[in-house]
């Protein structure tokens, strides 16, 4: 009866480490699906085209059915590992990875999604550019040369260059001329 105590109590640590795991990975699948949700209602709700707003509940809807499988999945393992099975704590980080990463195929794959993240590369780029004037002007008043100013005497320089070929050009053609005469 002895050896059996401190079986019992390893046996009791094991469920118990299991449990918290399993509520741990639990509530961060629903902080992530709250989280998913909320940014996703957001999203429709700026769609204005109806098939936008179709083709976005119905990717919501198979991102979530997605998730469901997984805890389903979760739950199996988990009654499983009960059951005496070895289950390695790797297996169900890989279920939350690989669900994650479905879920996101199917809301990334909609209309909606693709109409909200053009909207946020177009709100980017012109932030990028309203920095870029900005700092171009900073540069400006500070005296110090701006890419305008580089690129404007660069493209001088080039010209140049071009003229200077040009006059190389008639200056040898001259110089032969002249050797022909002599």
């Amino acid at each position: 009866m002895t050896d059996s105590q401190p079986q019992m109590q390893n046996w009791n640590a094991f469920v118990e480490q299991w449990n918290e795991q399993f509520l741990d990975a639990l509530e961060e699948n629903m902080e992530a699906q709250a989280e998913f949700v909320e940014s996703w209602s957001e999203t429709v709700g700026e769609v204005s085209d109806d098939n936008e707003i179709s083709d976005g509940v119905e990717g919501y809807a198979r991102a979530y059915e997605t998730w469901m499988n997984a805890s389903q999945q979760m739950v199996e393992r988990m009654n499983d590992t009960l059951e005496g099975e070895d289950v390695d704590v790797a297996e169900f980080r890989d279920i939350w990875l690989n669900t994650a990463n479905e879920a996101f195929k199917d809301v990334m794959s909609t209309t909606a999604f693709a109409k909200m993240t053009g909207e946020t590369v177009g709100d980017v780029l012109e932030l990028q550019q309203q920095a870029d004037e900005t700092s171009q002007e900073t540069l400006r008043s500070l005296g110090f040369a701006t890419e305008e100013g580089v690129v404007e005497v660069g493209d001088r320089l080039v010209e140049l260059e071009r003229r200077q070929h040009a006059v190389e050009k008639k200056l040898d053609r001259v110089l032969e001329h002249l050797d022909d005469e002599q």
